[in-house]
């Protein structure tokens, strides 16, 4: 049974996490809407991929590595009534993103060009994807360290200020898109280079404004003393949790990556038409996202107090809700999924806005999945348990999505609108598994020890 006060709790650190969810996905959305009316397919192929490659290595050590840890931790910590240890977990889980985003900015400036070939790039969006990824590669170090201190924030039950820092960012973003791809207010006219200088000071500014908060008014701060003198068991207890969930998201993201690779090699129209799809469902994530982020901090802080009915009770009504949005999203895909592919690119470009929008439909049969794997998956990793999510996205990416699509695209050459059908059966299998395994832990209101005995 749904309780109300149990809504009210989930809705009050959701909420803010989606619209902060929603925010950060707009900074893609907006560059591919005006790359796209800018200079048509051949730009949303070249900034798409270079983002995609991007974004699967923030993601993977950042995102839902590093992240997800601090999270976890610091919620627990909190739930436990140890405030030192949650700030130690904090401080630990900064410097070791510090150590990993550096490397993963250096890694994507020095080989973009030769990353963007080995996806199977043409040698035009070589040439454009190569400027971008570079420019962008130097702010993205400042997003995956905003991304920990996020993290940090969530885990403390503030979902807040993080929302206020996405506005900040897509604030600054949008108004830079516009000054510089098109040139206005004398500003000379960029094109995709003033897209990526746009979402390099936009990222730059949210870490600025994310590290005074932290500084000056945060309840859990980063403390050097927990740097200066790391405890090697608290460095465990955050890799014990990262690793797994940074493999989840690999197994995801890496799958993904040369999907997308594969989908290159069938030409720039089918590229973009998915592309465009995916950045309109992107949007959809984000409910799921930040619903799964209220899931992870509640069942954390529950399972810190050691109070494991409350815990499954947030856990399911959490699943509920996001499923209930989700299929709200389904509906939006399949009433309007023209309109919304038109919004990325000129009328003229009939073929990509035709397949764009027929993979938009097949996309409203994933939803309701994608919602109850996503959350289910951060309920378990609120209650320690990060390597069921990982072992089932391992299954559902790499032993259905990538044979179906090596075989149906890569070989057989079928249409783009196949790659939908194919991770819509991946979605079903995945949150259907995810759901079971999470009853299965959650049964009787009890969940493991394993994570509630440092």
């Amino acid at each position: 049974m749904i309780k109300k006060s149990i809504v009210k709790d989930v809705a009050s650190l959701a909420l803010p996490a989606v619209g902060e969810m929603i925010l950060y996905m707009m900074i893609g959305v907006f560059d591919t809407m005006m790359v796209g009316q800018y200079g048509g397919n051949l730009a949303v192929s070249s900034v798409g991929l270079s983002a995609e490659i991007i974004n699967t290595f923030s993601n993977i050590f950042i995102s839902v590595g590093i992240s997800v840890a601090v999270t976890s931790l610091v919620a627990r910590r909190i739930g436990a009534k140890e405030h030192s240890n949650a700030e130690e977990y904090a401080s630990l889980g900064f410097m070791a993103g510090i150590i990993l985003a550096l490397c993963i900015s250096a890694l994507l400036f020095a080989f973009s060009g030769k990353i963007l070939s080995l996806a199977g790039a043409t040698d035009e969006v070589i040439a454009v994807g190569t400027v971008y990824m570079k420019i962008v590669s130097l702010g993205i170090f400042f997003n995956m360290m905003m991304n920990i201190m996020n993290a940090i924030l969530r885990g403390s039950g503030n979902t807040k200020v993080p929302l206020l820092a996405s506005l900040v960012i897509n604030f600054i973003n949008i108004f830079l898109d516009w000054v510089l791809i098109f040139g206005k207010f004398g500003m000379p006219e960029l094109g995709i280079k003033g897209a990526a200088i746009a979402t390099a000071i936009a990222h730059i500014s949210g870490f600025i404004f994310i590290s005074l908060y932290i500084r000056s008014k945060s309840a859990i701060s980063i403390r050097l003393k927990y740097i200066n003198g790391f405890s090697v068991h608290k460095i465990k207890d955050l890799l014990k949790l990262a690793i797994p969930s940074s493999m989840q998201e690999a197994a995801f993201s890496i799958s993904r990556l040369l999907s997308t690779f594969i989908i290159m090699r069938t030409g720039t129209i089918a590229f973009a038409s998915n592309q465009i799809a995916n950045t309109v469902e992107s949007v959809s994530f984000m409910p799921g996202w930040g619903v799964a982020i209220a899931a992870t901090t509640l069942v954390g802080h529950k399972i810190g107090e050691k109070d494991y009915k409350k815990a499954k009770d947030y856990a399911n009504t959490s699943i509920f809700i996001g499923v209930v949005i989700m299929l709200l999203c389904s509906l939006i895909f399949l009433l309007f999924p023209g309109f919304l592919i038109r919004l990325f690119i000129g009328e003229s470009e009939k073929e990509v806005i035709g397949l764009g929008t027929l993979c938009l439909k097949v996309a409203s049969i994933e939803q309701p999945f994608l919602a109850v794997s996503m959350i289910a998956g951060g309920a378990l990793k609120g209650s320690g348990d990060t390597k069921t999510p990982f072992m089932v996205s391992l299954i559902s990416c790499w032993a259905i999505r990538l044979p179906l699509m090596y075989y149906l695209i890569y070989i057989l050459r079928l249409s783009v609108v196949f790659v939908w059908l194919i991770t819509a059966i991946q979605w079903s299998f995945d949150g259907i598994l995810l759901f079971i395994l999470f009853k299965r832990k959650f049964k009787k209101g009890e969940v493991s020890l394993e994570s509630t005995s440092h």
